[in-house]
């Protein structure tokens, strides 16, 4: 081989190596920073680049997808100097490459610092019950804290998640007595009042079922009376001869001998008790035809 074609193999060797360490190929949802001589010079995105072998350095690659970061357990002191065990969860995205790359050192560190002294100055200010029922007010204070806070190094904070709440064991306990002793008495109001609503409903029916058992007996008494002055009306109407009352008479009296008394008095003469009778219907009748012939009177005079 001739001293050309080594020359010319060694240059086309070289151009491809050249060609190999201009390009690089950027994946999606991730960035890289490039610096030329030290100094930062371009973000590559998504796609195809070119850079200056030699001049340019690419930086490792910097995904751009939302992260979870979840923290361990920290001991924070409530305003009422109760320690408690916190832990958080949070969920960040990288939204600038370049101040990401030159913010801060050791990013999640920092963030996982902030995270710790934040969350202790917002329960410091809080008691016990009020840090347990807040957790929605903890964490929108706490992101828009930590979002504001880490705006330079180019982090968007998007959520912020009080994840477990872990006060002392023997606050715990009273806690638990307290709930218990909080069932415990809604559950004695809840017997108390379906006890007294049983006995309203009681007391209503007994006072209803009364009053219709007096309506009935009102009712029946009514008309049994109604049925007797009926029956008496009929017999006056009819002009009953003596035959007839001395026959009510022997019936009326058979009825009273059917009766429990002991001692039953018969009169002598049972024609006399038909007289009775005889001269009641009598009396009857004329006051009947006294009352016509009032009412006659008064309505010729009108």
């Amino acid at each position: 081989m001739s001293v050309l074609g080594i020359i010319l193999l060694v240059l086309g060797v070289v151009a491809v190596f050249i060609l190999g360490a201009s390009v690089r190929i950027v994946e999606q949802s991730t960035a890289r920073v490039v610096e030329r001589l030290g100094k930062y010079n371009k973000t590559l995105t998504t796609g195809v680049h070119l850079i200056i072998p030699f001049f340019d350095r690419c930086g490792p690659e910097i995904s751009l997808k939302e992260k979870v970061a979840d923290f361990p357990p920290q001991p924070i002191i409530t305003k009422d100097n109760v320690t408690m065990q916190i832990d958080t969860v949070v969920y960040f995205q990288i939204t600038d490459p370049k101040m990401y790359s030159y913010g801060v050192e050791r990013p999640i560190a920092a963030i996982e610092n902030l995270t710790a002294t934040t969350l202790r100055n917002i329960v410091g200010e809080l008691e016990l019950d009020e840090t347990l029922t807040s957790r929605d007010t903890v964490n929108s204070k706490m992101r828009a804290i930590l979002d504001e806070a880490t705006d330079p190094w180019g982090i968007k904070i998007n959520r912020v998640e009080l994840k477990n709440i872990d006060p002392p064991k023997a606050i715990r306990e009273a806690m638990e007595k307290q709930m218990r002793a909080e069932r415990e008495r809604r559950e004695a109001i809840l017997l108390a009042e379906g006890e007294k609503k049983s006995n309203i409903l009681i007391a209503e029916g007994e006072k209803e079922a009364t009053i219709l058992r007096a309506e009935a007996k009102k009712s029946a008494l009514i008309a049994e009376a109604e049925g007797k002055a009926t029956a008496i009306k009929k017999i006056i109407e009819a002009h009953p001869d003596k035959a007839y009352l001395t026959l009510e008479s022997y019936e009326a009296l058979k009825k009273v001998a059917d009766g429990n008394s002991t001692k039953l008095i018969i009169p002598s003469d049972l024609t006399n008790l038909a007289s009775i009778v005889s001269s009641a219907t009598e009396i009857a009748v004329s006051s009947k035809e006294k009352a016509k012939s009032k009412k006659k009177d008064e309505i010729s005079k009108n």
